[in-house]
């Protein structure tokens, strides 16, 4: 199958979303795998599954990999996709032990707020999966020790179901820099007709942050109803917001703090090589520039040899490292490297669309940015990226409940002025997802209950959209 077990080992796989064709690894299903692998007696591959992917042969490729022993997979960063959705109860039923971990696992496990009293929210995952985990993905370690026993007992962010039920969770644990140090990037395959075969990573990612420092910030803020609805009224609704109003992962973890440089630097060292230098690398730290100066001397230090760091960033924190920046060019230029801005977080030019998002941002902030973005490349040609043909490609949420003819023509007016679509603009825009767990998620709920509507839920993904309206009283159970 392309994949060698040690027969002394147990066995273990982690699925997760993909999309095909891309080289990227992932790094929570890898660091949990490599986790696993290093404390506990199981073997365990992440197995990478994009949409189009034949579930049937994967299923057969699965079996021939657990021969006679009871499969245990665990299901992480699905992204919303029902197929993996459908695919995890199908594996349960047929008797396999399936987990739901990573991102939103408990609130996706137990479902949408009071989904019990409103039939038509998103009911939750219980029925998929035998339980979720949440938090740390050294959870693991206690639920592997206790598979032959009571798995049940004293498991950190074990979400169950009771004789009842009703959910039963436990507390989750906090996290431990001391489990982040390394991370096996050659422990992802991908399905090839009924095989699970190697597959090639040519970029990778260092956690340096957890979370985002953004959405430690709690606030009450009034969105807009949907266009559709507020015909020109003014009609609002009153939401409590961590971080950005779409953002689930503010929700899911807040922000955690930042790791030692140690820890960084470990992680660093554990990237691939590719023609002498590490691949390419996404520093996963939402306000990176501070440190990240001292972090190439310490890469130079220690002469581990770097090619590129992808940053991803707020417009004003980069901002904020304006005086920084032109530093840590000429350092990366003395060390033969690569900066590249890969995604800032725009999400709309429109100050009506960005209050909405709950950015924090107005569209000047913006336009500060995409200047200084463009004069480093004029500076630092060889060693600046930022543009779509550097490989980035930055945020830009739309069609979005809010759309009106005056928000598209300001959009549209500030593109043209600003020459936005050779550089800034992305292939295709990103329409609005809302997660049920997020900040938007209760802007929808208190419209509903104020209009006496309800919109479709798709998965664990709620509707905006007028096709997704039902003109209906609320039905409450």
């Amino acid at each position: 199958m392309g994949k060698h077990i040690s027969k002394s080992k147990k066995k273990m796989a982690i699925i997760t979303s993909y999309f095909a064709g891309e080289t990227y690894g992932l790094l929570g299903p890898q660091m949990a795998a490599t986790l696993i692998e290093t404390h506990t007696p199981y073997e365990c591959m992440v197995i990478a599954v994009a949409r189009e992917d034949d579930k049937t042969l994967l299923k057969g490729a699965l079996s021939n990999y657990f021969g006679k022993e009871r499969p245990l997979i665990g299901f992480s960063s699905l992204s919303g996709r029902e197929d993996l959705f459908h695919f995890a109860k199908d594996l349960t039923e047929e008797g396999c032990f399936t987990i739901l971990a990573g991102p939103q696992a408990d609130v996706d496990f137990s479902g949408e707020v009071d989904c019990k009293d409103f039939p038509h929210r998103f009911q939750g995952l219980s029925g998929h999966f035998s339980c979720a985990l949440q938090g740390p993905a050294e959870a693991c370690f206690y639920l592997l020790a206790a598979m032959d026993d009571d798995w049940q007992r004293d498991v950190p962010g074990l979400f169950t179901i009771g004789a009842d039920g009703a959910v039963i969770q436990n507390a989750r644990q906090p996290w431990n820099e001391s489990y982040f140090q390394t991370v096996r990037w050659d422990n992802i395959y991908r399905p090839e007709k009924s095989q699970i075969i190697p597959h090639h990573v040519s970029s990778a990612q260092v956690l340096q942050q957890i979370g985002c420092p953004y959405a430690a910030r709690q606030r009450w803020a009034e969105i807009d109803y949907p266009a559709f609805l507020n015909n020109q009224k003014g009609l609002k609704a009153d939401v409590l917001l961590k971080g950005c109003s779409f953002c689930d992962i503010a929700v899911d973890k807040g922000f955690q703090g930042s790791f030692g440089m140690e820890t960084v630097l470990n992680q660093i060292q554990s990237v691939p090589a590719a023609n002498g230098r590490k691949i390419p690398f996404e520093l996963i730290n939402e306000n990176p520039l501070p440190g990240l100066l001292q972090l190439l001397y310490e890469t130079g230090k220690r002469k581990i040899p770097l090619s590129r760091i992808n940053l991803i960033m707020r417009a004003d924190w980069f901002l904020k490292g304006s005086e920084i920046l032109p530093k840590v060019l000429l350092r990366a230029r003395d060390m033969g490297i690569r900066i590249v801005l890969t995604s800032v977080g725009f999400e709309s030019f429109d100050n009506t669309i960005l209050r909405n998002l709950n950015k924090g941002l107005t569209i000047e902030t913006v336009l500060k940015a995409v200047s200084l973005m463009r004069r480093l490349k004029d500076e630092f040609p060889d060693v600046w990226g930022y543009t779509r043909s550097d490989g980035a490609n930055h945020g830009f949420i739309h069609p979005t409940p809010w759309d009106s003819e005056a928000t598209s023509q300001n959009i549209q007016e500030v593109i043209d002025r600003y020459d936005l679509a050779p550089d800034i603009l992305p292939n295709h825009s990103t329409p609005l997802i809302i997660h049920h767990a997020s900040g938007l998620a209760d802007w929808i709920r208190e419209v509903e209950k104020k209009e006496g509507v309800q919109f479709r839920r798709y998965g664990s993904i709620i509707g905006w959209w007028p096709e997704s309206l039902e003109l209906i009283p609320l039905q409450c159970a």
